[in-house]
């Protein structure tokens, strides 16, 4: 019986020869041993002639196919001293092929740097790229403004926040890459399955039998390669061209956004947290020059956050213990903009168009619902209260629609709005804003739940909790399903939206904690080294989606809220909203048409006017509004056919018809390079480097937090004061004597408020919401064994070490 399916890595490495009519670019694996050759046409002056014979060659074969290449391409036959074939540049990866006016170009990746680990799969950061143009200079017919279009394609800096995987889909979350390798045997070997056919043909030439000679069976898999999710996709357009003329083996999607990953030491046991953030595609853009929603329901700044625990000791997806929370941000779904030609601060908000039937709010929510399930949650942190209508209209125009679409569904798969004026909180003396958002955070988890690859472990039924009881999401016989998302906004869903995001996140890392075994109960409290690294990450994660749309960093951020943040700090957020206006007035432009030239959301031709001549991209961006729609949505069937019967379940997770066509399957040997992922590590015939093996630049480490001295009790989840950590609670990193400063500005600082003084003080907490543990440290599980056999403990130095188990 064939065992479950891998995923299917691709090339991983290549390099680009030349000759005067051709390229040619050899790509081939992370272990050597499989070869692939694109050619490439160079006579062509406008057109891209590409030609992949999609044979595997071995090293001898490629070797062999280089020399003749080189022999046949000399100016004379036998002559030595000159070479026919020419080594262009050695790259990582294919970003795409782009064509302005003249030729085509290829975008190659040459430089990378692994940020992360996931299971055993690499991602990497893009440091560097090269820009070639095919055509030789013989065929090449210029063009006057080819120079300007290749300038604005360049503004796009792809060494800024681009991330790549060869074996992971980044564009999907956790869930739904495991959800599919889960997917039972009998699904893949249906023989309604599209994928059969080829599945018989790959079989016969693709799968080998390892133990032939021995006589033993041969173990057999399934490797997938399944489609991405194309609205996270930054390079899909790219690749459009040669998609279907390239063996799949050389596309590689890349997205756009944050990626961190930090380790938190538990008695020496690691444990990563990773944060993923992916940034849409989809009326992608700038801050004033994207706003709200366009006539696909696809709205500005929309970015899905992934949060990733896992026990590091052991990587691989079968045996390890992995759990994801996947929350969403996005500009509120109307049609709305503000008006950017008045030097304003804040320009005023006007509402594009009448939408009374709610049409463009109710293709987003079609799309969240079929993606990630039931309950979709809407929290809204604009302002209520306001001496001039400027963030009300928003809200007066998003809870009608939301109330509309609502009565055509069910009621227990109902849209839920929850609206709270988080800066009217934050003026107030009496009300702790970050009090207010844990009990909604709180109510979000319990409602969604997470998703974990294990079924409940024994601290469920050793130390129970009440909280655990009635959590949702949906239970399988192999772990717990995420079901529902919380979609948060405020008007730029940059600063109020990042600290909202921080104390769900932060809540869901307890109940995921708790859930590996990891704590004795689902509740983290501040002002511990777990909930400061994790604070540091999301900030981190918050600063890079802020410039990415804002053109600046945070300008409030938890400290803030939390109102412990040094007088410094004040004169740093002047000039981060200096910096914003700066960038939004005189920069954003610039960036708007980069983005679109890069999306192809605009693709010049000679019969149309130039990118910088059109007054606005405003029909770019609302595809429908130059042609009469030939079929309108149903007002009342507002959703995608198919959907409601799934609910809660997301329907791009379940096994039917539609998901199946968008996975190619392989039958192969269990060890075969391209699924299996440990020989992207061992290479016993080679001499490899520790650092380039298994080093990762992780953000941070709970090393970096915790005081010289941690006495008996090392956990990273005893509450610390600011002046005893071992890193500034500022985070800033630059010199001794500025994190001194630092130490003593934030020792000088009123300290925290504790959970009974919180509850206390908040006008609306009851007493069901206080913490019913008085103690100051949470300890997690193993405190007992160490302290009752004498034993202490010091966590493990350094970021990039690992523990390898084979399964």
């Amino acid at each position: 019986m064939p065992q479950s399916a891998a995923t299917i890595s691709g090339v991983q490495s290549m390099v680009l020869y030349e000759t005067r009519a051709r390229y040619f670019l050899v790509g081939t694996n992370q272990a050597q041993t499989k070869h692939r050759v694109l050619k490439i046409d160079r006579t062509e002056p406008k057109d891209l002639a590409i030609i992949d014979d999609k044979h595997v060659y071995s090293q001898q074969e490629v070797r062999e196919l280089l020399g003749r290449l080189d022999l046949g391409n000399r100016t004379k036959i036998g002559q030595k001293g000159s070479s026919g074939l020419s080594r262009a540049v050695s790259a990582f990866g294919i970003v795409g092929f782009v064509r302005f006016l003249e030729g085509y170009y290829i975008v190659l990746i040459t430089k990378r740097r692994k940020m992360a680990d996931i299971g055993g799969h690499s991602i990497y950061k893009i440091e560097d790229t090269s820009m070639i143009y095919i055509p030789n200079d013989s065929v090449r017919v210029a063009h006057p403004d080819e120079a300007r279009y290749v300038r604005i394609f360049q503004n796009v800096d792809l060494s800024s926040n681009f991330y790549f995987s060869y074996s992971y889909d980044l564009s999907h979350s956790l869930q739904y890459n495991l959800t599919l390798l889960q997917r039972p045997y009998e699904l893949w070997s249906s023989p309604t399955s599209s994928t059969e056919e080829e599945v018989q043909k790959q079989s016969k030439h693709d799968s080998f039998d390892i133990f032939e000679d021995e006589g033993l069976p041969t173990q057999v898999v399934y490797g997938i390669q399944n489609e991405p999710y194309y609205k996270y996709v930054w390079n899909g357009k790219l690749l459009e061209r040669v998609k279907d003329i390239v063996h799949y083996d050389w596309l590689m999607y890349i997205i756009h956004g944050f990626c961190g990953q930090s380790k938190l030491l538990i008695y020496g046991r690691p444990v990563h947290i990773t944060l993923i953030a992916r940034r849409s595609s989809k009326f992608a853009g700038t801050r004033f020059l994207k706003r709200g929603a366009n006539c696909e329901g696809d709205v500005a700044n929309e970015v899905e956050t992934e949060q990733i625990i896992n026990d590091a000791s052991v990587m691989s997806f079968t045996a390890g213990s992995y759990s994801s929370y996947v929350q969403v941000r996005g500009s509120v779904p109307l049609y709305w903009s503000q008006d950017i030609s008045t030097m304003m601060p804040k320009p005023p908000i006007r509402l594009d168009q009448a939408d009374p039937y709610a049409h463009v709010a109710a293709l987003h929510f079609d799309q969240m619902l079929q993606r990630f399930g039931s309950p979709i949650i809407i929290l809204n942190l604009v302002k209520k209260r306001e001496k001039r209508k400027h963030e009300r209209i928003l809200s007066e125009e998003l809870y009608p629609a939301v109330i509309n679409l609502n009565q055509f569904l069910p009621p227990e798969n109902g849209i839920d709005y929850i609206a709270w004026d988080m800066a009217r909180y934050t003026k107030s003396k009496l009300c702790n804003v970050l009090d207010r958002l844990s009990m909604i955070a709180e109510n979000v988890v319990k409602r969604t739940g997470f998703f974990s690859n294990r079924s409940d472990f024994y601290c469920h039924t050793i130390r129970p909790d009440d909280r655990w009881g009635d959590l949702g999401g949906h239970i399988t016989a192999t772990g717990r399903v995420q079901t529902g998302v919380l979609r948060t906004n405020c008007v730029d869903c940059l600063d109020r939206t990042n600290t909202a995001q921080f104390m769900v996140g932060k809540c869901a890392l307890a109940y995921q904690l708790y859930a590996l075994g990891m704590i004795d109960k689902p509740k983290l409290q501040f002002d511990t080294d777990c909930v400061r690294l994790f604070e540091e990450l999301y900030e981190d994660h918050g600063d890079t989606l802020s410039l990415q749309y804002g053109g600046s960093q945070l300008v409030h951020r938890v400290k803030t809220y939390r109102k412990i943040a040094p007088w410094t700090q004040h004169s740093k957020d002047i000039m981060q909203t200096l910096s914003r206006y700066y960038s939004n007035a005189f920069s954003d432009a610039d960036r708007q048409d980069a983005i679109n030239l890069f999306l192809q959301v605009y693709q010049p031709s000679e019969c149309k006017p130039h990118l910088w001549e059109l007054p606005t991209d405003f029909y770019l961006h609302q595809k429908n509004s130059m042609a009469l729609p030939q079929d309108r949505r149903s007002y009342t069937l507002w959703w995608s056919a198919g959907i409601l019967s799934y609910l809660p379940v997301a329907y791009d997770e379940v096994s039917c018809e539609d998901n199946m066509k968008k996975v190619k399957v392989k039958r192969a040997n269990r060890f075969e390079e391209s699924i299996d992922i440990y020989t992207e590590f061992f290479k016993p015939y080679e001499l490899t480097s520790f650092d380039d093996t298994f080093g990762i630049a992780m953000t941070n480490s709970t090393r970096e937090f915790m005081p010289k001295t941690v006495g008996v009790d090392p956990s990273p989840f005893t509450v610390r004061k600011p002046e005893e950590t071992g890193k500034s609670v500022l985070g800033n990193k630059s010199s001794k004597e500025e994190t001194l400063l630092q130490r003593k500005t934030a020792a000088s600082a009123p300290p925290p408020p504790s959970e009974e003084a919180i509850s206390s003080t908040s006008e609306d907490d009851s007493e069901e919401d206080r913490d019913d543990d008085g103690s100051v440290s949470q300890r997690s599980t193993p405190i007992k064994l160490l302290t009752e056999s004498g034993e202490s403990s010091r966590p493990q130095e350094g970021t990039c070490s690992r523990m390898v188990c084979v399964v």
